[in-house]
């Protein structure tokens, strides 16, 4: 499941995605890809790996025909860290940095260099995460609070009306009195666009497969969190055309409640006392630096 001892770099980067019945999105992601700073496989610094969850639609077909330098694995619909999974196994050791990304991203041509350049910077950074906007440039909030039961059940399901009587304590969740445009670290960040540095797979793990999708990045941010500065680099954005899926859903919204019963029956409900500490801490961080991130200017 783990890489060796020994680390063997070949190329600066390797790239996993998961996707299903994504034809409307994965060309645009992937032409970002094809046209970024970094080269392509045939360079021997980039690899790119796919695994499709048996999508019914044409994205398996968009793949092939037209990013032949993308290495397709058709797979049954294992979810999303598992299907992440598959693609970190088979390319454990050929870099020591990789990169996990949605099928639903797209960005300027000097992003993935840049933040791999940021993360190449300090050793002890073991995850970076860019700014994600939205296509009209309004800005993700993905620095967030390790939840509670009470955080995610007023994020889900309080109505909209209502959600103003929870106004400070959803704010507060996603760290929205901080700087958006400045670095930070946060214990629980976005599982779109995760920069990883290799050595993370081999002291923490893979992503937990117990779940099929939603909190697998919320789990996987945490134990690296514990070992590794986790970091949020504004400085490179990346746009993400976000779903929210288990609002419109009832399937995903069965995937979502599922996942947050196997996260608080594995992290604890109500007596979480590695949360409180984490978050509190998190609270109180100087809002103008991170954690000793020693980054030359």
């Amino acid at each position: 499941m783990f890489c060796g001892d020994v680390f063997e770099s070949r190329m600066k980067l390797t790239i996993s995605i998961v996707t299903f019945n994504n034809e409307s999105v994965i060309r645009e992601t992937l032409t970002s890809i094809e046209k970024s700073t970094l080269k392509l496989k045939q360079e021997n610094d980039c690899e790119v790996i796919v695994v499709d969850n048996s999508s019914i639609d044409q994205t398996a077909a968009i793949i092939s025909r037209e990013f032949p330098w993308v290495t397709l694995i058709p797979s049954e619909n294992i979810g999303f860290g598992a299907g992440h999974n598959k693609a970190i196994r088979k390319i454990l050791g050929k870099s020591d940095y990789h990169l996990i990304m949605n099928p639903d991203v797209y960005f300027e041509a000097d992003a993935l260099e840049n933040l791999l350049d940021f993360i190449k910077k300090d050793k002890n950074i073991g995850l970076v995460t860019p700014k994600l906007l939205y296509p009209d440039d309004q800005i993700q909030y993905t620095c967030r609070l390790l939840p509670t039961p009470f955080d995610l059940v007023v994020r889900r399901f309080i109505p909209g009306f209502l959600k103003p009587l929870f106004k400070n304590r959803l704010n507060n969740f996603e760290q929205r009195h901080r700087d958006y445009d400045k670095m930070m670290e946060a214990p629980n960040l976005s599982g779109c666009v995760m920069m990883i540095r290799s050595e993370v797979f081999k002291r923490v793990g893979l992503f937990d497969e117990r779940f099929f999708v939603y909190l697998e990045d919320v789990d996987f941010t945490r134990r690296i969190h514990q070992q590794f500065k986790t970091v949020y680099y504004p400085k490179v954005r990346i746009y993400h055309r976000h779903g929210h899926g288990s609002y419109k859903k009832w399937k995903d919204l069965k995937y979502h409640v599922s996942s947050a019963i196997k996260y608080f029956c594995k992290w604890g409900w109500f007596f979480d006392r590695e949360r409180k500490k984490i978050n509190t801490k998190t609270i109180h961080m100087d809002f103008q630096e991170i954690r000793n991130v020693n980054v030359k200017k």
